[in-house]
């Protein structure tokens, strides 16, 4: 999904940048057999089930299913729908949840990853799976976070995240005060009737989707001219979106998370300028907490010379 660089500002801030979804617009996106986004899910699920499906003692997690299958249904082929109480489906992978039976005929992966969780577990597997987006649930009552199904993270670790409030949750970010200080009325704004969403992004070195400390990660090259790095670089990206659920106030948080080369995402010159003074604006804590400290001044070397045309952009 192409990136709009309108979402980079300048200067950098870290702030809610929060924006209503346009009427009909969908918010969640369907994963392919053999796609990228799939493939990493898959393994992330095989690998590390217990910090991908986490959540609070006593949680029912079928009404968020629901929402989502529900939310499916409403933009063309359903990715995921619910058949009677117990009976889930994802009908592009050709996997079917029923009870504690796992059923299918699509990638045996999937089947090999679902029946290893605990039954209980499958259902929320199987959407996790379903669909690119990741899921957290937030309660605006007490802004906590209550159930997660995150299988590609942005260098965090969701186990750590659960049951915590939206100030814990984002008290290790960079420069986060303003987000902190608005946690009650946001939590408020994103669990009542309206949908929103808002747009992140960054530069790294490393390709993967899945981003988990416990994965590791690749690192920037510690000598390296400008071209180098910037033939290494990605630019890594989020849409967040916000389905409110209905009878509650609690609101569904979507992620969907991309990447590409970062010369592929420079679609034009502008997208290049408006990246250089975003990322010259970074302040030094924003820069240590998104890795990018050892390499800013050859990203903005390479920038600049993109925008002012000495670097072609790409077709």
């Amino acid at each position: 999904m192409a990136f709009d660089f309108s979402h980079v500002t300048v200067p950098f801030r870290m702030q809610p940048g929060l924006r209503r979804v346009a009427p009909g617009s969908p918010q969640l996106t369907p994963a392919q057999p053999g796609s990228r986004h799939l493939r990493e899910k898959i393994n992330a699920l095989a690998t590390r089930a217990g910090r991908v499906l986490l959540s609070m003692p006593d949680f029912d997690a079928a009404p968020v299913l629901a929402a989502l299958a529900g939310e499916s249904m409403r933009h063309g082929q359903p990715a995921f729908t619910r058949d009677g109480h117990s009976r889930w489906t994802a009908p592009l992978l050709a996997w079917t949840v029923d009870g504690n039976e796992v059923i299918g005929s699509g990638d045996a992966a999937i089947g090999r990853a679902l029946a290893a969780l605990p039954a209980t577990q499958r259902p929320a597997g199987l959407a996790c799976l379903a669909f690119e987006e990741d899921f957290a649930v937030i309660d605006g009552a007490d802004t906590t976070v209550r159930w997660l199904a995150v299988c590609l993270p942005s260098r965090w670790s969701p186990e750590q995240k659960i049951g915590k409030s939206f100030a814990a949750v984002h008290a290790p970010v960079a420069d986060s005060a303003l987000l902190i200080a608005a946690a009650e009325h946001l939590a408020r704004l994103v669990t009542g009737g309206d949908r929103w969403e808002r747009a992140v992004w960054t530069i790294s070195a490393d390709p993967h989707l899945d981003q988990h400390p416990a994965r590791g990660a690749s690192g920037w090259p510690v000598e390296a001219d400008a071209d180098t790095v910037a033939r290494l670089a990605r630019f890594r990206h989020e849409r967040q979106t916000f389905i409110p659920l209905t009878g509650a106030t609690q609101a569904v948080f979507t992620i969907r998370v991309d990447s590409e080369p970062l010369a592929d995402a420079l679609t034009t010159i502008a997208d290049a300028g408006r990246l250089h003074d975003a990322l010259a604006s970074m302040s030094a804590a924003v820069l240590v907490y998104r890795g990018l400290t050892p390499v800013r001044d050859r990203l903005l070397d390479w920038l600049a010379r993109r925008a002012n045309g000495s670097v072609a952009t790409s077709p």
